[in-house]
């Protein structure tokens, strides 16, 4: 088997959203990501004809992973408490200080359509599981829209604090708090 058919497009594409995480756009070049892979550009351009290709598919992953199809678990939870619960926990315990991001990262790329996009698709599904979970859990239509926005800003409020704070605190401790603090009495 040729390196070519080892890794998949998806490799690729993964190890670009890596590259994301770690410097934006800009970090997203196909020699670096080579190396990183351990095979020659040759396998790239089995999977895909240029970088802008490599970066439409890894932003996909990235919806496809963080957005409406990432959250299906969640959305299926029937009890609204216990879906609310779960969200917050899992996500603020994926929070890790100093670890890259590519939902911040690429909100240094916001300018370009295709982020805009991206980042628009994810935040939207986000945002709704949020809204309808606060409905569900009796809120008027209109406060639990807002109480989900809030709830969403925290949460990459942590992660952004996360970026720059070696010191912060564990995430268990945190997802004890954003449970007591989003989730209704």
């Amino acid at each position: 088997m040729n390196e070519s058919t080892r890794l998949s497009a998806e490799d690729w594409a993964r190890a670009a959203l890596k590259a994301i995480a770690g410097g934006g756009l800009a970090a997203v070049a196909v020699e670096p990501l080579a190396r990183t892979l351990g095979v020659t550009k040759g396998s790239f351009y089995a999977h895909y004809r240029n970088r802008d290709e490599l970066i439409a598919a890894a932003l996909a992953e990235w919806v496809r992973t963080h957005g409406e199809g990432g959250l299906a678990e969640f959305a299926a939870i029937a009890d609204p408490v216990r879906r609310l619960g779960e969200l917050l926990t899992i996500v603020v315990e994926s929070v890790q200080p100093l670890a890259p991001s590519v939902h911040l990262s690429l909100l240094g790329d916001r300018n370009d359509p295709r982020v805009r996009d991206a980042v628009g698709q994810v935040n939207q599904a986000r945002l709704e599981l949020l809204a309808r979970t606060y409905r569900e859990l009796g809120l008027p239509p209109d406060r639990a829209t807002s109480r989900a926005r809030v709830a969403y800003a925290a949460i990459l409020g942590l992660l952004h604090l996360a970026q720059t704070d070696p010191d912060a605190p564990r995430s268990a401790a945190l997802a004890d708090e954003a449970t007591a603090i989003f989730l209704p009495s």
